[in-house]
Formats: structure tokens, sequence, C-alpha cells
């Protein structure tokens, strides 16, 4: 990861999203190793949950996004992880233990694409094998802000969650599907908009 790279893109990250949407953060990702797992909406939410954390987040993203050398180059400047599909991705997550074992937070969005569906075992996994926090963050607008004919400014939110402490175990399908469960279920109470006055 070249840290120079991805602090020095987050200020103007940070300054494009305030220009371009009304952007909101409640909560901040905790310092330390961490599993940080979010709901996914669009395109934007990497660089929108990394404005939420004040330390470098290592994310877990789709091996495809390695199959162009910009891209490649991109991916591997910020420290990203890549995942295969199916049983090959199980690579991915003993990269990612390594990674939180050094001390560093790790990334995962559990549906795996903006599109939705079955949230996998993946981040629960991750923390059962190595004991630590899984933070629930919840996205809000973000699929909005990237919608065609869209008019104004829209309201993004990001919400970070009282992480759910987690024993060490030995991450079996039972325990990481129960996990999973809590997880979700922490996602979605998370608030979405405060009411206006």
């Amino acid at each position: 990861m070249r840290v120079g790279l991805y602090q020095g893109l987050r200020r103007p990250v940070w300054l494009l999203a305030r220009l371009l949407y009304r952007i909101e953060i409640v909560g901040c990702i905790p310092s330390g190793p961490c599993v940080v797992a979010a709901n996914h909406e669009s395109l934007l939410d990497p660089p929108l949950l990394g404005l939420a954390s004040n330390q470098p987040l290592r994310f877990l993203a789709k091996e495809e996004l390695w199959r162009y050398r910009p891209g490649a180059w991109l991916m591997d400047a910020l420290g990203a992880v890549p995942v295969a599909r199916g049983r090959d991705g199980y690579g991915a997550i003993e990269r990612a233990a390594e990674l939180i074992r050094a001390g560093e937070p790790v990334a995962i969005f559990p549906e795996g694409t903006v599109k939705g569906g079955t949230w996998t075992r993946g981040a629960a996994r991750l923390a059962l094998a190595t004991g630590v926090p899984l933070v629930p963050v919840r996205i809000v607008g973000a699929a909005q802000a990237l919608s065609h004919g869209r008019v104004g400014r829209p309201r993004v939110r990001l919400v970070v969650g009282e992480p759910i402490l987690v024993e060490q175990e030995r991450p079996t399908v039972a325990a990481a599907r129960k996990l999973t469960r809590q997880l979700k279920i922490a996602v979605a109470g998370l608030a979405t908009f405060r009411s206006e006055s």
C-alpha cells in the first residue's frame, strides 16, 4: 500500500463529495485492527467509507478490478486485496487475516455487488478467525447520488455503528452464519436520515 497516495487522495475525495453531495458522516471507524462491514449501494461506497476512517482501510475487492493495468496499479497502490469468486475467495480471507494480525483494519461489502443479494459470510469468518471487532456501517443515498437524471445535490449519509465484539474461535459455517445475521441486523438498524426541520 502506498500510504502517501491513499492519504493524498483523501482530502480531494472529501472536497469533491462535499461539492457534489450533501454528505453526513455519523461516527468514526475505530482505530486499530477490525473488520469493517457495510451495505453496498453504489460504486461510490469504497471512497465514501474511507472518509469515515482516520486510518487507511484495506478493502477486499473483486479480482476483475485487476484485469486492466491502470485498475491493477490503483488497486495495488491503495492496498486492496483481490477476491476470487467461490471457494477460491478463501485465499483473500487468509491474506486479510494477515493484515489484521499486523494491526490493519479491513473493509468488506458482504453483499459483494451493488445489485445487492445474499450476504456472504466472509466478514464474519474473518472476525471469528482473528477475534477483532466487527464494525457495522450503513450507507444511505449513494445509489441515488449516481442515478441518471438526478437534480440538485442528493443527500448521502454514512452511519458507523457500535462495534460487535467477537471472541476468536474456529469460523465454522454455523458460527459465521449466526454472526452474519447479527451483522445484517446491526447494519439495517442504523439510523438513516434525520427528519427535516
